[in-house]
């Protein structure tokens, strides 16, 4: 059987689009082939800058040939319904045969398809993928109809077996398929021809080209790490530079250049995202001193001076970029200097958060009512966590910050310190924003978390406010991630808090400032009016903002209605918490049905309470004993409810023990009364394991009871006894978890 050999030359293809094309390129190509009934072993893409490569291995050397019957109408139905089968089978009336059925005589056709060979199947499936390939973006060129992302210059495609090379016969606009390709466009740039895939790496890569992305990228990272090592420092690991930088070159010739000592004291962070962001430098750090002292570079070709004019023409431009930096670091040192954080903090006042939950500087304000709030169940300093959270936001109005967004938080820390802050407020300026993802580190200053959360809270509390919730898989303003945020906070950090009443402050204060915007800017109106008198502005105050009504003590506005948007809200966004607290639990391995039966307990707005429980009972209903419970506890609950609906009554009243007639009825007695007593304090104690294994404890009572009683006795004193004795095994277990909602 054949191996298929593809590429697609052209001019430079974008680093960040070269991994889903290559991986666009299998799935088309062998797809296509599959559908067309050549099969094959293995396949795998590559990509370069200027390349997309296919090899597909064990392509077998022609389609199988199909035969294919077809069904037509009778032999006397009208002659529009026999051409029209005639016209979609492609045959001719003396091709059709009659076949005796029982609706009488119909009309069938017979269709043989030969099987045509590997390399006419190729030529029509690749010239599908070129024509149709989906590119982000793509462009089209000179006078043909072809788009791709950069001018396509050649396509090599080639069936190589035993017998020989055989070019598939590809033909795209002017572009028609060889047996030949390029390698590096300066070091070697003539046209060679291949004969197989490992040919082909052999030649492109003495021609100056390595194919795989990964060799690419291991050997600039293994080059970079050996030349740092010989100066005593180390390069700063970047797998998402990394993976860019191996798809700007073909040949990857790793260069070291030094940073001028003008910018030494930057911040490292600073540096690091200057060289990242505008050259796609590598940093290197002195591990001594965490400073950045140096950069790699990497070019894509070797040259007569070692690359000495390479760097020299890097070096300038960075220059130039870090002066860049430079001049915005001590521009804002200057700012604090003279004015202080709450200073550069002033302008937020102007700067829109949300166009219908205000400014930043309010949002400020939300986030410091809040933290106020939680400092006490984090153990932080309140006078600290005030500080911390008035000037977490300062740095949003720096010029760093402007240039470097993703510096936020980071700035705001290097000038907190330079303002003279307590270390602990500046770390909080950083660390508020984590975690940013589920492998982002969690804050366990104290001051931090109270920010950390406050801000997430607000965030969330925010945007349901507004109605602006996640929908599918649309969530613009990242509110999962903030659910996950304020879950991992609380659990990282073991906080005890009520959530439900931190999320009606958040939203009481929000909806605060929502009406006293609104309020002041009629009152701001009406008195642009001076011809109404007082009493119909006030009047038209509050007929307009019906909802808003001055309180005769202080004047402040009354929440009226919002009240109950307020509670429901919270309900919402308490039950989007749990749901994302389902796929942080099932990574851990506890069921979504157990969470489920621990979320339907009281204080479920306790994570810390809620996780401990759901844990607990987990390990509980995978053990054997737990298993078997379970089982006693779903023929229980089965038998009751049957006699409940077939009855009409309930069985909740408290069973006797004076009507027992067995011994292993009254053992069940003694058993739940033991276990009732015991599971009470280890519930107030939080001691769920403990509860668990007195649980465990009712297996064998419950298993002996249903194998030596009938439930539905004859006596019917007997039978209602027994039947209330089944709901009390459910109310004792409800005492630890909703059990009727485990799965099965």
């Amino acid at each position: 059987m054949p191996d298929l050999l593809l590429e697609l030359f052209s001019e430079e293809i974008p680093a960040r689009m070269q991994k889903r094309a290559a991986e666009d390129l299998r799935a088309l190509v062998t797809n296509g082939l599959v559908e067309a009934g050549i099969t094959y072993e293995s396949a795998a893409a590559f990509a370069t800058p200027r390349r997309l490569c296919l090899t597909v291995t064990g392509v077998l050397d022609r389609s199988p040939g199909l035969r294919e019957e077809r069904k037509g109408p009778r032999t006397d139905a009208p002659v529009q319904a026999v051409d029209g089968f005639l016209r979609a089978t492609g045959l001719t009336r003396d091709q059709l045969e009659v076949r005796d059925e029982k609706k009488g005589q119909l009309f069938f056709a017979v269709i043989d398809k030969p099987g045509r060979a590997a390399s006419d199947v190729v030529a029509e499936v690749v010239t599908a993928t070129i024509r149709n390939f989906p590119w982000p973006k793509s462009m089209r060129w000179g006078s043909g109809s072809l788009r791709w992302v950069r001018p396509l210059q050649s396509i090599l495609c080639i069936l190589t077996d035993q017998a020989g090379v055989e070019t598939v016969p590809v033909v795209v606009d002017h572009l028609v398929a060889a047996d030949s390709t390029e390698g590096h466009r300066f070091m070697a740039p003539a046209r060679f021809k291949v004969t197989s895939f490992d040919d082909y790496v052999l030649r492109l890569k003495r021609a100056f080209v390595v194919l795989d992305a990964s060799e690419r990228a291991d050997h600039i990272w293994a080059d970079a790490t050996t030349q740092a090592f010989a100066l005593g420092l180390e390069v700063v690991e970047d797998k998402g530079l990394l993976a860019e930088v191996a798809g700007l070159v073909e040949w990857p010739v790793v260069l070291m250049g030094d940073i001028a000592a003008d910018f030494l004291d930057l911040p490292p962070e600073v540096l690091q995202t200057s060289m990242r962001e505008h050259q796609k430098f590598f940093s290197v750090r002195n591990p001594a001193s965490g400073r950045i002292e140096k950069f790699v570079t990497v070019a894509n070709r070797e040259t007569a001076d070692d690359g000495m004019t390479i760097l020299a023409g890097n070096q300038k431009v960075l220059f130039a970029r870090l002066s860049d930096a430079k001049f915005f670091w001590e521009n804002d040192l200057r700012t604090i200097a003279a004015v202080g954080m709450d200073g550069m903090a002033a302008g937020l006042a102007n700067v829109t958060f949300h166009n219908k939950l205000g400014s930043q500087a309010e949002r400020v304000a939300r986030i410091a009512a809040l933290a106020a709030e939680i400092v006490p169940f984090v153990g932080a300093k309140p006078d600290m966590a005030a500080e911390a959270a008035r000037i977490a936001k300062a740095d949003l109005q720096s010029e760093m910050v402007g240039e470097f967004p993703e510096l936020q938080g980071l700035m705001g820390m290097y000038y907190a310190r330079a303002a003279g802050y307590d270390d602990t407020v500046a770390a909080a300026c950083s660390a508020h924003y984590s975690p940013l993802g589920p492998s982002d580190s969690v804050p366990t200053e104290p001051v931090s978390v109270a920010v950390a959360l406050a801000d997430k809270i607000d965030t969330l509390s925010g945007f349901w406010a507004v109605d602006e919730k996640p929908t599918g898989s649309k969530d613009p303003f990242a509110l999962r991630r903030a659910g996950l945020g304020v879950i991992r906070l609380v659990l990282g950090n073991g906080i005890r808090l009520n959530l439900t009443n931190l999320i009606n402050q958040g939203q009481a204060t929000l909806f605060s400032q929502m009406q006293t915007s609104r309020l002041h800017g009629l009152t701001d109106l009406l008195a642009g009016i001076p011809q109404v008198p007082d009493d119909l502005k006030e009047e038209a105050i509050i007929r307009a903002e019906g909802r808003i009504v001055p309180d005769a003590e202080d004047g402040s506005p009354n929440l009226g209605r919002y009240e109950e948007t307020a509670r429901q809200n919270a309900v919402d966004l308490i039950n989007f918490l749990h749901d994302r607290l389902k796929v942080h639990l099932k990574d851990q391995g506890i069921r979504h049905d157990v969470i489920d039966a621990c979320l339907a307990m009281p204080g479920n707005d306790d994570l810390v309470l809620l996780v401990n429980r759901a844990t607990a009972l987990n390990t509980f209903v995978t053990s054997d004993d737990g298993t078997n419970l379970l089982q006693g506890y779903k023929r229980a609950i089965n038998i009751l409810t049957a006699e409940e609906k077939k009855d009409g009554v309930s069985y909740e009243g408290a069973p006797e023990e004076r009507f027992a007639e067995d011994a292993t009825e009254t053992a069940l007695f003694a058993a739940l009364d033991v276990a009732d007593a015991a599971i009470a304090p280890a519930i107030k104690s939080e001691d769920f394991a403990l509860a668990m294994g007195v649980l465990a404890a009712l297996r064998a009572p419950i298993d002996g009871f249903f194998t030596a009683v009938q439930i539905n006795s004859t006596n019917q004193i007997v039978r209602r006894n027994r039947l209330c004795l089944l709901n009390r095994i459910r109310e004792v277990m409800a005492k630890t978890a909703r059990f009727d909602l485990l799965d099965g």
